[in-house]
């Protein structure tokens, strides 16, 4: 395979792509080789400066834009992406670690949400409301709310982006992208394709740096007026304090700890597919990943045994390999990580029954994992896996299950199996989640909403749900005179 030099990735800011002001860099370095692969610039208080008075700017320009051409722009934008996705999946894997499988996938379900999000943009509607006095008109106007601060995390590098930056060009808003520093290039090139296909300057900055520093000063700018962030809770909750203390609209999309219940009258093969697709998919490095494992007692054994068997089968390597199935976590922290945790469940009485090491010293490869027995008292029972770990744990009835679901403070995503339709109403009605998927792997369509409960945020980021946070609704009353 001949790659395409991983670029060294800029600033975008006014409409230009730069350098920081003083020209400060840091290196991005490839998950699976350890090597680093090129540079991407830091933004200074100066360059966030110039990012929102352009933020500004744009968003007077963008508001007054007709929904027709904002789509026209957002479709271009998808089309260019899908043109230019061989490209930008190569620079994803290398950046992610991901199999480059999944990098395409990732390309392709971003090109989709755009063309939803442009359409949907024809239908933010007011309404008229019937009036006590008919010499009176009421309306209600929904408008844009304004310039977003957009804060994304590494693992999903284009489509953790492409949600936050869809629904606010939809909805007429400007948006600064606050991308990760790990994967920088990915992003860009999402930018870039909405850039080339006609976004008017100051629409739409992109930055990099100090996370901690560029956060604090966006959010509390008088010129931000949402905030959207994907991260873990800890993070989350400051951020969402900090936007409360300047009244900024927020969605907040946190971390989780999915559980997947199987009972006793569950299709295994059914689960037993899901489970190794959705646990190991970019190595675990998820946010609705399934990672606690609930199987009712009787099959317990059984769904154990197969599920390590295919565990084991599993290649894992460079995402750029052939046949590579599992790529590398996104750094040293993850693998660390992994080893503790894996180490804690079997001190606490748990079963390694499939890998639990790592896989040589250079690159973070992790051999994907399977703990049986696992008791609640178990770190990764209780604490965000965000690796290649799959726990299990038995149960005896559903309600104990669904008791053990709902017990941590999270409620992002689960996942059910039963063929009982009795059943499937105690899961629905029970489970304490924003996303609950019965039977089946995670279909996170752009029409659906995608939100957490509980711990897990607050907001949508998907569906027309999605929308309602970058919009403000007025109440508009003319009477006759």
């Amino acid at each position: 395979m001949t790659l395409p030099n991983y670029p060294n990735t800029k600033l975008y800011i006014d409409g230009i792509w730069q350098d920081g002001t003083q020209g400060r860099t840091l290196d991005v370095l490839n998950p699976a080789t350890d090597e680093a692969i090129g540079t991407v610039a830091c933004a200074d208080l100066n360059d966030l400066d110039r990012a929102l008075a352009a933020a500004e700017r744009g968003f007077a320009i963008w508001r007054a834009t007709p929904a027709f051409e904002r789509s026209a722009i957002m479709r271009r934008a998808a089309t260019l992406l899908r043109e230019r996705a061989e490209r930008i999946s190569l620079w994803l894997t290398q950046e992610q670690g991901k199999p480059l499988t999944e990098a395409k996938t990732e390309l392709s379900l971003a090109a989709g949400l755009i063309d939803w999000f442009a359409e949907e943009g024809f239908r933010v509607y007011g309404r008229i409301v019937p009036t006590r006095n008919n010499l009176v008109q009421q309306l209600v106007v929904r408008d844009p709310v304004g310039p977003v601060a957009a804060f994304t995390p590494w693992n999903f590098p284009i489509n953790q982006v492409v949600r936050k930056l869809a629904a606010a060009l939809s909805t007429g808003c400007s948006i600064i992208i606050k991308a990760p520093e790990e994967t920088p290039a990915a992003p860009a090139e999402l930018v870039r394709a909405f850039v080339d296909a006609g976004m008017p300057p100051g629409v739409i900055g992109l930055v990099y740096g100090d996370p901690a520093a560029i956060s604090t000063y966006l959010i509390t700018h008088p010129i931000i007026r949402k905030v959207t962030f994907t991260g873990s809770t800890i993070v989350g909750k400051q951020l969402a304090s900090l936007a409360g203390k300047h009244m900024k609209r927020v969605t907040m999309e946190l971390g989780g700890h999915a559980p997947f219940i199987v009972t006793d009258d569950a299709d295994l093969d059914v689960a037993l597919d899901a489970a190794v697709a959705g646990k190991f998919r970019n190595a675990g490095q998820v946010c609705i990943s399934p990672t606690r494992f609930l199987v009712q007692r009787n099959v317990a054994t059984e769904f154990g045994l197969e599920f390590a068997s295919r565990a084991s089968k599993l290649r894992v390597g460079d995402g750029l390999a052939d046949g590579t199935q599992v790529g590398a976590l996104a750094n040293s922290r993850r693998i660390a990580a992994m080893g503790e945790l894996t180490r804690d469940a079997i001190e606490r009485g748990a079963t390694l029954s499939a890998g639990g090491e790592r896989i040589g010293n250079i690159g973070n490869l992790w051999r994907p994992t399977v703990l049986t027995n696992v008791t609640r008292e178990a770190r990764v029972f209780n604490e965000e896996p965000f690796g290649p770990l799959a726990a299990i744990q038995p149960f005896d009835t559903l309600e104990d299950a669904i008791k053990e679901a709902c017990r941590l403070p999270y409620g992002l995503a689960g996942y059910a199996f039963t063929s009982s339709l009795r059943n499937t109403r105690m899961l629905t009605q029970g489970v304490e989640v924003g996303m609950l998927w019965i039977n089946q792997t995670a279909a996170t369509w752009p029409e659906l909403p995608f939100s957490g409960v509980k711990d897990s945020g607050y907001g949508s980021e998907g569906g027309p749900e999605a929308m309602d946070a970058y919009l403000n609704s007025r109440t508009v009353s003319v009477m006759q005179v």
